[in-house]
């Protein structure tokens, strides 16, 4: 027999969780955008925010170069390098142009002053030294960084080079440059920070972080990375936190760097207002009871081994409904964490999401006389005897 118990708790009533299982989330009030690609999504639920051809391929510019910085960060963390070693730069990163840290030719410069340059200053120069540094050339780092953007979940993405250098066979998505701004934060929290800063000096050149978001007061934005082309126009990849919940954004495709900063503000004054993350079921709370046969226990507690968190269109958290469904009879000995049912989440124009039903505490099994009395008992009332599980 199949028990149904609708658990009639609203979200209002419940406190944000960490630790979440991950979901989808349903369309909030749209927000028009003169972008070509866009991506928004959560940091915590993983939930996808709007998307815009967020899979098709774009030229991402000096957001490529986030890849670069992953392998720095990569090699930092495994102790290959560390932020005092030096690079040598070599007549090929002095000569590059585009935007510069303006290295200079035959010199060694630190790993720390490397990560600056690029973050901040975006150098092209830079990031050949650090290219060469790791792997001895540029093409021997780019089929490095290829192997290693299929590792960590690039799905749609191929370097050429360090830089973000136009070229036919480089290219990457709008959804590819959020996942590996995500592996950052979540991969290096020792490095990260240095995303963040606003101005590097080096060698007498004083130069602003090009992230216009840094700037923007109350944006909480604390990276990523712009990029620009002719052809592909101007992009950022940014990271905000307010109120304790993460957002990323990746936009691209616009006119003017003023148009980036003004768009890029808005939509995330959107994903902020119209979205937002709300608790189902909290880790171990009782949800509802089933009847248990055998056991020193006539019911079992049911609870989620996981705190169950929504990233919801903030007018939709009071329609959601939720319902326990259980197999019974349930055959004691159940062993606390076991599955015993499927806890059902029913939100307005989403499909629905189950999660596991877990017992939340141990029902040992009654002893051989306890057995005798629950299946004389049965007996007397005509019912079926319980299979065991």
């Amino acid at each position: 027999m199949v028990i149904i118990m609708v658990l009639r708790r609203t979200l209002a009533a419940l406190a944000l969780l960490a630790s979440p299982l991950l979901s989808p989330m349903a369309a909030a009030e749209p927000i028009a955008t003169n972008a070509k690609h866009l991506y928004i999504v959560d940091y915590q639920t993983g939930s996808v925010l709007y998307d815009k051809l967020g899979t098709e391929r774009l030229g991402p510019a000096s957001m490529s170069k986030l890849m670069t910085v992953y392998m720095l960060f990569d090699a930092l963390k495994r102790g290959d390098v560390k932020l005092t070693d030096t690079f040598h730069v070599s007549e090929k990163a002095w000569a590059m142009q585009g935007s510069k840290m303006f290295v200079d030719i035959d010199s060694d410069v630190k790993v720390e002053d490397l990560i600056r340059g690029i973050l901040i200053q975006s150098g092209n120069d830079a990031c050949i030294v650090v290219a060469e540094g790791l792997a001895g050339s540029e093409e021997e780092f780019a089929a490095r960084m290829n192997k290693k953007a299929k590792e960590i979940g690039l799905t749609d993405s191929n370097f050429t080079n360090s830089t973000g250098w136009p070229d036919p066979n480089h290219y990457m998505t709008a959804k590819d440059i959020a996942v590996l701004s995500d592996r950052l934060i979540r991969d290096f929290p020792d490095y990260y920070p240095y995303f963040a800063e606003h101005e590097f000096t080096w060698h007498g050149i004083k130069q602003g972080n090009r992230n216009p978001l840094l700037y923007r007061t109350g944006s909480g934005v604390d990276g990523l990375k712009t990029g620009h082309t002719e052809e592909a126009g101007f992009g950022v990849s940014a990271s905000a936190v307010r109120d304790g919940r993460r957002i990323i954004m990746v936009v691209h495709g616009l006119t003017g760097m003023q148009e980036r900063a003004d768009e890029a503000g808005q939509l995330l004054d959107w994903a902020f207002r119209e979205t937002g993350n709300y608790t189902v079921a909290t880790k171990g709370a009782v949800l509802a009871e089933a009847p248990v046969e055998y056991g020193d226990s006539k019911a079992v507690p049911l609870t989620v081994s996981q705190d169950l968190l929504l990233t919801l269109p903030k007018g939709d958290r009071e329609k959601v409904t939720a319902k326990a469904v259980v197999n019974t009879p349930i055959v004691a000995p159940i062993a606390s964490g076991q599955e015993v049912g499927k806890l059902i989440v029913t939100v307005p124009n989403m499909p629905e999401f189950t999660y596991p039903l877990v017992a939340a505490k141990d029902v040992p099994e009654v002893g051989f006389g306890g057995r005798i009395m629950v299946n004389l008992n049965r007996m007397m009332f005509g019912q079926p005897q319980p299979q065991p599980q």
